[in-house]
């Protein structure tokens, strides 16, 4: 399709595909804190603890691409 390997398309939908939904789940986190008057701690703690599995997810990328798999 367009030129494109099965490959390449993977790999544009895990990079970017999956990095515009990590967005899209940070700002419904934001709008659980807001909506839930959750004040700063709150806050910080709601995005520390929804968020942590997306950073996971990064740290293995990053990890990928230090050790070139």
């Amino acid at each position: 399709m367009f030129g494109l390997t099965e490959e390449q398309i993977s790999d544009f939908g895990m990079s970017f595909g999956i990095g515009a939904f990590m967005l899209y789940m940070l700002f419904i986190i934001g709008e659980i804190a807001w909506k839930s008057k959750a004040g700063k701690t709150g806050t910080v703690i709601l995005f520390f603890v929804l968020s942590f599995g997306m950073l996971g997810f990064i740290a293995k990328l990053v990890i990928q691409k230090l050790l070139g798999l």
